[in-house]
């Protein structure tokens, strides 16, 4: 979307698209007064699914690149900014983000060639920087994306190096977009040596020896590269030294490889290229190819999607899989190359009551369970044999554990929701961990607390949910609560440090998050029973989450506030218009908002394992319309505060959704509480924003949410 700046010409646009009501928009106030809101222009869409006509008023949005559509934003902005901007403890919520945030954060180590790299943040960097260290010690910058554009915006992505070392190539975002850039270095002197690749989408690179490597990407639609469909995903190989023009497709350049999402991974070893192709986000067939032969064949693994399914090492040609199928909860097993399908597939590590996940390094492999959603580590070398559990720093969720086979050391960070995250060093053959980055932030752990509970839902399902908040705090129903969830697509939500969350606690709030169904926190079948005509239990869950903390006291309906982003958009939005009597304040982000057309955008369509699509039967249409919360909002009806937040370059939950969203409620709330939409400019779904655009999002939800709760000051 263009820059959001009312120049002339959307002024014009804005006369035509929007009237003000009688209260001009600069007259907002925070008395009783309701706000006067733009009011959004409607048209006559209407579309038919299985002869029920469904009007869809406000398609007009859908135009991001529209002028009418960026005066809307504009307007919207203003009136929100308005409001936000005259809360007297919004400047104290920001300068005491910005107090704690400024501490210097460094990531584990890695090393490459002749250098041992890190990441690094001085404390308010917008981006993180990549460093190096030579073999004396000398550090350096390497890679400075805080020098890629003035504001912020253009943010460093995967960096990946040559098998030698001497070259690496590197992701760059602009504005949050999901498209990429990727730039090839020599490593010694930091220099670009060829041209910029360009129109890169959900890919890794991967590299064969120091040759070149492998990618993923789309054919460029036609139009607007933000709402526009993408629907046939490729792997190409670049060879350095020529032009992309020239990068041939390895896969998915024919109907019969047609998938939405392709992957490329080369062996350390360099001796084989796995490739993975998935029609969703959920199961992937499998396929390989040997790279010590000329032309050789592509040798298929797997040939349906029933599973998740992927090579995590080989030596020689026995390749070791982790693997969902039949094991909803994830083994490994082994098998030989020149036979790879799955009915000679040997079991290595078997599956077990918790959900694995498994990375290897120093020679060995390390399992990571989810028991209840904490983390349990174990070592196992490559025998099967299991060597230790690792001993964790306490409760909480440990990350990494990842390197090379001739790597001496390797690390992990642990952390949870009261504990900064801290870096150790692993040593493999010993067992013995030692600290190797301690963060030294302005925020007392030992003060905070967070405990387990497990509540029941609707339909008797016991759900576990940790709660966070500072010790001595009385559960007397008066205590500003924020209900984090998302239950979908096979995420799991861990217990992990978070500067903001501390910010909340701090100001006194307690927060809770809820292991939702739909998410991975105990294998396939929960998240099965969180998808397509079983979604409802997902907002049952949060409902009954929300239910628990106002029936033990933590929180009360006047205290409590609902927040998810993306698909966790979607569980507020739906539990919001379900049930706007529950909380005070919602707060959905980036979410997927109307379900009877997310699988037209972008790579929407591959999202159809947890949703299903309006068009795949008369019964899912109508279960889909029965939730969709761009079609639920009711007329009159009391909606909770709500700030909807989103990116004017979300390309993976285009902001259309927000959009239409917010000009329902506007049109159809009550006008009781607020109900505001919040729309960042040269932002996309999340990752890779500036943290000073973090910084003023989370000042303006924190204030919005205590004002609304009926916080005067703090």
């Amino acid at each position: 979307m263009k820059k959001i700046i009312l120049t002339a010409l959307t002024i014009g646009a804005l006369s035509s698209c929007m009237q003000t009501n009688k209260k001009s928009m600069s007259e907002v106030t925070f008395d009783k007064t309701p706000i006067s809101y733009p009011v959004t222009k409607k048209s006559d869409v209407v579309d038919n699914y299985f002869g029920t006509a469904v009007a869809d008023p406000y398609r007009w949005l859908e135009d991001d690149m529209s002028e009418e559509t960026a005066a809307w934003v504009a307007a919207e902005n203003k009136v929100t900014h308005g409001y936000l901007n005259k809360i007297p403890f919004r400047e104290q919520i920001k300068n005491r983000l910005t107090k704690i945030w400024n501490y210097e954060k460094v990531t584990a180590p890695f090393k490459e060639g002749k250098y041992t790299y890190f990441y690094k943040n001085n404390g308010l960097q917008n981006q993180y920087v990549m460093y190096r260290k030579d073999a004396s010690g000398t550090e350096e910058v390497f890679l400075d994306p805080n020098t890629f554009s003035e504001d912020g915006t253009v943010s460093l992505g995967q960096v990946s190096f040559s098998k030698d070392g001497s070259k690496a190539a590197y992701t760059i975002s602009e504005g949050g977009s999901d498209w990429r850039k990727v730039k090839i270095v020599d490593v010694e002197s930091k220099k670009q040596i060829e041209d910029t690749l360009v129109d890169i989408k959900f890919s890794g690179l991967s590299w064969y020896k120091n040759e070149g490597f492998y990618y993923s990407s789309y054919d460029k639609p036609k139009g607007s590269e933000l709402s526009a469909k993408t629907d046939q995903h490729k792997l190409y190989y670049h060879r350095l030294g020529t032009k992309q023009s020239t990068d041939k497709v390895v896969f998915g350049g024919t109907a019969a490889q047609k998938h939405r999402y392709v992957g490329g991974d080369v062996t350390e070893d360099d001796h084989y290229l796995l490739i993975s192709g998935a029609v969703s986000t959920n199961g992937n067939r499998l396929f390989l190819k040997d790279l010590t032969k000329a032309n050789s064949p592509l040798v298929t693994v797997l040939s349906h999607t029933d599973s998740n399914t992927y090579v995590i090492d080989n030596i020689g040609s026995k390749l070791y899989l982790v693997t969902d199928l039949e094991a909803p909860n994830k083994k490994v097993v082994t098998v030989d190359a020149t036979n790879p399908t799955s009915k000679h597939w040997v079991s290595f590590i078997p599956e077990t009551k918790n959900v694995l996940s498994v990375s290897t390094g120093s020679g060995y492999f390390f399992t990571n369970y989810m028991v209840d959603a904490v983390t349990q580590v174990k070592q196992y070398d490559y025998d099967g044999n299991l060597v230790r559990e690792i001993a964790l720093p306490g409760v909480g969720t440990a990350s990494g554990f990842d390197g090379k086979k001739e790597d001496e050391a390797l690390y992990y960070s642990f952390s949870n929701y009261v504990t900064p995250e801290t870096i150790y060093a692993y040593n493999a053959k010993s067992g013995q961990s030692k600290i190797y980055n301690k963060p030294k932030i302005d925020f007392d752990s030992d003060a905070y607390t967070s405990k387990q509970v497990f509540y029941t839902s609707k339909d008797g399902t016991k759900v576990p949910m940790i709660i966070s908040y500072k010790k001595g705090t009385k559960l007397n129903g008066k205590n500003p609560t924020i209900l984090y969830g998302y239950g979908g697509f096979n995420i799991s939500l861990k217990p992990k440090f978070s500067i903001t969350r501390a910010v909340w606690m701090e100001l006194g709030g307690i927060y809770a998050v809820a292991n939702l169904r739909g998410g991975g926190e105990y294998g396939t079948k929960w998240h099965d029973a969180g998808t397509q005509q079983k979604k409802q239990n997902v907002f049952d869950d949060f409902i009954a989450a929300g239910e628990y903390l106002i029936d033990n006291n933590y929180t009360s309906k006047q205290k409590l506030g609902i927040m998810g982003g993306s698909n966790g958009g979607l569980l507020v939005g739906a539990v919001m218009t379900q049930r706007p009597d529950l909380m005070q304040v919602a707060l959905p982000a980036v979410g997927v908002l109307d379900m009877l057309r997310y699988h037209t955008f972008t790579s929407g369509a591959g999202w159809a394992y947890d949703y299903g699509t309006s068009e795949q039967s008369k019964e899912m249409f109508e279960y889909l319309l029965g939730y969709s919360p761009v079609h639920n909002v009711k007329q009159g009806v009391d909606y909770p505060a709500t700030l909807v937040t989103t990116g004017d370059h979300d390309d993976r939950v285009v902001p259309a959704h927000s959009f239409k969203f917010a000009a329902e409620l506007q049109a159809k709330g009550s006008n009781k509480n607020p109900l505001l939409i919040r729309i960042e400019t040269d932002a996309g779904h999340g990752a890779g924003t500036p943290v000073s655009k973090t910084i003023d999002q989370y000042a303006d939800i924190f204030a919005f949410t205590l004002w609304n709760m009926g916080v005067k000051n703090l």
